[in-house]
């Protein structure tokens, strides 16, 4: 099978394309130096070259306050990119995969989201992912819309300065005497090669549609980086913040969790317990440290 992994560079695309190639398949790498996903044109071209069975696309506009600060711009790459992608998919009678996200949830809520519950975005990057879900759902038959939140691996992600979370609170505990972390915001973090497997082993499957994609279980910020803390064993002081210490310049989910019910229903899901992925991640970096 021939695979087109769209953002190969990223956090998220570097460990897709690595996974598809260990399953045997035929990876063609593309970055945005190969394509721009918001130009029509770019996406038939260069798609139409390499005649993919599976495009993957992991390429987004994903820093929440430039999409903020570029509405229009977001729009373009979240929304406007994925009907691209959609359309071609259609045309070739390509399989998609296209990578959204749990803040398309407002977080209201405080139990897990399932794939049925309505969307309300409460910033613009969750409305033009929103949007971008709603055009490949429409126009894609062989598709599969993966949502995926609070991600983190080995390869840098540029949205991020180069640091995942864990990688920042361990700079941090190397730094500082005291780090403090929200203690009211929800998610399920979730590394990226879980998702990477999760993605192959949905290809080998014809169940499209939509699908949350994340760890199982649920932390706060905070706990999430006190079991970094305490894998680490570093010598840190961490508090939970004060409520307002850090307000946030754009509106965000405080409760984010995502469950799983499609994958588990159709008996696809490979997630484990995020404190397991946690501690896998954790122990690879280590190996690689002490080779």
């Amino acid at each position: 099978m021939k695979v087109a992994v769209i953002g190969a560079t990223g956090q998220l695309g570097r460990d897709v394309c690595d996974r598809f190639r260990q399953g045997g398949d035929e990876v063609c790498e593309l970055t945005h130096s190969d394509l721009e996903i918001s130009s029509a044109e770019q996406v038939n071209s260069v798609l139409a070259g390499v005649h993919p069975d599976v495009v993957v696309n992991t390429a987004a506009m994903h820093h929440v306050e430039k999409c903020e600060a570029d509405p229009a711009r977001a729009f373009l790459v979240n929304a406007t990119g994925a009907r691209n992608l959609a359309l071609f998919s259609r045309e070739s009678g390509a399989v998609l995969i296209h990578i959204s996200t749990d803040y398309v949830f407002d977080g209201a809520q405080q139990r897990p989201y399932v794939e049925t519950d309505l969307p309300c975005p409460l910033n613009v990057y969750g409305n033009s992912k929103l949007a971008g879900e709603f055009f490949v759902r429409v126009l894609a038959p062989k598709h599969f819309v993966v949502r995926v939140s609070a991600l983190y691996g080995h390869n840098p992600c540029r949205a991020k300065g180069g640091l995942n979370f864990v990688e920042l609170m361990l700079k941090l505990a190397n730094e500082r005497p005291e780090i403090r972390v929200v203690d009211d915001e929800y998610v399920s973090p979730t590394r990226t090669i879980d998702v990477a497997e999760q993605l192959t082993k949905l290809t080998r499957s014809a169940d499209y549609g939509l699908y949350h994609a994340t760890s199982e279980g649920s932390c706060s910020w905070f706990e999430f980086a006190r079991e970094i803390i305490a894998f680490a064993g570093a010598n840190v002081r961490l508090e939970p913040a004060r409520p307002g210490e850090f307000p946030a310049k754009v509106p965000r989910p405080r409760y984010s969790v995502l469950e799983n019910s499609r994958l588990k229903s159709a008996k696809l899901n490979v997630f484990r317990n995020w404190k397991d992925a946690l501690h896998g991640y954790l122990n690879a970096r280590c190996a690689v440290a002490g080779a």
